[in-house]
């Protein structure tokens, strides 16, 4: 036996092992170090894909009369206008309110009214905001001095989560600015997206449908989750501006903001029922409520209709994603997670029914 042929095939197999060994090693660092620089920027490009792929309706239809970069132009100056002009006021109403609450502090002008009624008879609670109110109407000074350890605290946690949504405010307006490019650039967007997808799941028939599947369920979460809160916020803002609330526009803007990330609208309505009981006549208050009630669960009707409306997905797993992704990664989650699951539920029913088909064949064996 010659022992020097066999020793011979063996070592450029071993270098072959070896050179692939290296591949793979040099490939994993360069996706490492990728993924190390894109990192910071992945909320923001994640944000900017699904604006694409939301807004990318309203292109087509406008590139029709304007043309493709006018369009993607025109849709990009209107989101950034769209984010920014809220922000200015409600940035500028803000500062106007905390230098007018420091001036008053500073000359002593600043007048709290009497502490209402009602509001000793609250069960627990009721005697000491009852007390800590007419001590601040009565003696601020006094009352900041006693009470101001424990509004330090609160203070700290307004303050980060107004820098937390200026600068999350920022972010979106470059996804818009970044979002308006990938519409103009649509078609090699998507072409890319395609190819990716067919390489990932070797066929082209299935990155298709997985393409076509995260478009209509990215448009299928803004309608059943962005459209039923500016829908329901809408419904309970009129009860607002009705009862001739103080603050209906604040009010109806946070009704949007828990109805965005998935928290029943009734638990602020129901506060504001018992407002509307305290202040106004019984007659004006039964209407009030009964309004703000179908208002607050209008939700429950509304999701059913719209969320995963003309998707193969089952809306509950729909659903499931929206709530469990808001839960692990905030309001980009709403989108994110249904789209994994819905991927995941395609990919885990075909597998399933090629399953079937090979056992089903193996059991029926060959044909005579």
């Amino acid at each position: 036996m010659d022992t020097s042929a066999s020793n011979a095939d063996i070592a450029p197999s071993r270098l072959s092992i070896v050179h692939i060994a290296l591949q793979l090693g040099l490939v994993a660092l360069l996706v490492y170090v990728c993924a190390r620089i894109i990192q910071p920027f992945l909320g923001v490009l994640l944000w900017s894909a699904i604006l694409a792929v939301m807004l990318h309706p309203l292109h087509i239809r406008l590139s029709d009369r304007l043309g493709n970069r006018w369009s993607a132009f025109l849709i990009g100056m209107v989101g950034v206008a769209v984010v920014l002009v809220p922000m200015y006021v409600v940035v500028t109403s803000l500062g106007s309110s905390i230098y007018s609450l420091i001036s008053g502090l500073q000359n002593r002008s600043l007048t709290i009214p009497p502490a209402p009624t009602w509001l000793g008879d609250l069960p627990m609670v009721g005697a000491k905001l009852s007390e800590g109110w007419s001590l601040a109407a009565a003696n601020l000074p006094l009352a900041l001095s006693e009470y101001g350890q424990m509004l330090t605290k609160p203070a700290a946690w307004l303050a980060s989560f107004a820098g937390g949504l200026a600068a999350g405010g920022l972010s979106f307006v470059l996804s818009i600015v970044i979002a308006a490019v990938l519409i103009a650039y649509a078609r090699g967007a998507a072409a890319f997206a395609l190819s990716l997808l067919e390489l990932v799941t070797n066929s082209k028939v299935r990155g298709e449908r997985l393409l076509h599947l995260t478009a209509a369920t990215i448009r299928g979460v803004a309608v059943g989750v962005v459209g039923v809160a500016v829908i329901q916020s809408l419904l309970v803002g009129v009860g607002f501006f009705a009862i001739g609330l103080p603050a209906a526009g604040t009010l109806t803007l946070v009704t949007f903001l828990i109805a965005l990330v998935q928290v029943p609208a009734l638990l602020l309505t129901l506060p504001v029922m018992a407002y509307v009981f305290a202040t106004e006549a019984t007659t004006t208050a039964v209407i009030f409520a009964v309004w703000a009630f179908v208002a607050g669960v209008s939700d429950n009707i509304l999701k059913p209709l719209m969320l995963g409306r003309g998707l193969d997905v089952p809306m509950p797993v729909i659903l499931v994603g929206v709530i469990g992704g808001m839960i692990a990664d905030g309001l980009l989650g709403i989108f994110v997670g249904p789209v994994l699951l819905a991927v995941g539920f395609v990919l885990l029913m075909e597998w399933m029914h090629e399953r079937r088909v090979g056992d089903e064949a193996q059991l029926e064996g060959p044909a005579p």
